[in-house]
């Protein structure tokens, strides 16, 4: 079976995650969204077209993915998506919580849309609705329901965390029957309204997965599901001793627009005004040191220096101060297709 093309996360790859508004109509407790950082605009369409034609111009047969908040609040979500498809971008993807507001099914046509990827964070509705909310479980359903129906392309993306990695080998059944072909299986990273500076290392208990959880349960768990005929893309997180620690900074172009206008490359960036590049007039300009850039080139023993330096609570050092193992960039994963 040939499925459409998606977003790549892999060397040479570029993607374009473009926050078209940071407001949602759910209030999830891993919420990576910080209005202090991107602010709270709403982007006007021409704005959102005029940013697009400068990724277009300089990425040509890159992925775009709209995002918020819930992107399906902007009225003008229809009308980006097309102009995205005009402007020959290589794929085009909604990342939605499923209520699809607008009636955005109707709005668009699948020849417009590569995928709706449904953020699913739970097999149960206990799970998923205790991290985002009453109710959600049920309408992530019925809106993946509701895609495939009308068909369009769907995808599902897990957030893994203390909260759910037990749920997750019970998802291969759930997906199967709901006739998804590609799954997402991300770390949690606490950020944004999840993370706020005096309850990070509290909250971080309640949340972050250990090395010897993640690796007992994800890359078996993933492969399970690719048996299904499921591809499941993941990050690898910890890396083996015999691997080479790459920065998808330096290996590839990624791009996290927000709203404000600021644009960052490493998504742990987020919650600091480290970005490297900005949207000023229209026009996508370098920033001033030091950003994100500069820290991209630092060679540690850790692997990822932002990790590192924003959630080391995922590190573990020996009696000689040495680290244990090191960690992979976030952003450069493993897929499984069977």
């Amino acid at each position: 079976m040939t499925f459409k093309k998606t977003v790549v996360f892999a060397k040479k790859s570029t993607n374009i995650f473009l926050h078209i508004l940071t407001r949602c109509n759910l209030k999830c407790q891993h919420c990576y969204i910080n209005p202090e950082q991107h602010g709270t605009d709403i982007l006007p369409l021409a704005t959102i077209k005029a940013w697009l034609a400068v990724f277009a111009a300089k990425h040509p047969g890159s992925n775009v993915i709209f995002l918020g908040g819930e992107p399906t609040l902007h009225p003008a979500l229809p009308s980006a998506v097309k102009h995205a498809r005009e402007l020959g971008f290589a794929s085009i993807t909604v990342d939605t919580n499923g209520y699809l507001f607008h009636d955005i099914l109707s709005k668009v046509a699948p020849a417009d849309v590569d995928y709706f990827s449904f953020s699913l964070d739970g097999a149960t509705p206990h799970t998923h609705d205790g991290i985002r909310g009453s109710g959600a479980y049920a309408a992530c359903l019925a809106g993946i329901r509701k895609a495939n129906a009308r068909g369009f392309a769907t995808s599902v993306i897990y957030t893994v965390s203390l909260r759910n990695i037990h749920e997750l080998e019970m998802m291969g059944p759930l997906l199967k029957d709901l006739a998804i072909n590609r799954l997402f299986i991300q770390v949690i990273g606490l950020r944004g309204r999840s993370a706020p500076r005096e309850q990070a290392v509290n909250r971080n208990q309640a949340w972050q997965v250990s090395r010897e959880e993640w690796l007992g349960v994800i890359p078996g768990v993933a492969s399970q599901i690719a048996r299904l005929g499921i591809t499941v893309t993941y990050p690898k997180v910890f890396l083996d001793p015999e691997e080479i620690f790459e920065c998808a900074g330096l290996a590839a172009a990624n791009y996290f627009v927000f709203p404000n206008g600021r644009v960052y490359q490493c998504p742990l960036c987020e919650d600091f005004p480290i970005h490297s590049l900005v949207f000023e007039k229209n026009r996508l300009v370098p920033t001033a040191q030091l950003n994100e850039n500069d820290f991209f080139k630092l060679k540690i023993p850790e692997g990822c220096v932002m990790n590192k330096l924003i959630q080391p609570q995922n590190l573990k050092y020996g009696d000689s101060g040495e680290p244990e193992y090191r960690i992979a960039c976030c952003m450069l994963k493993e897929e499984i297709a069977v």
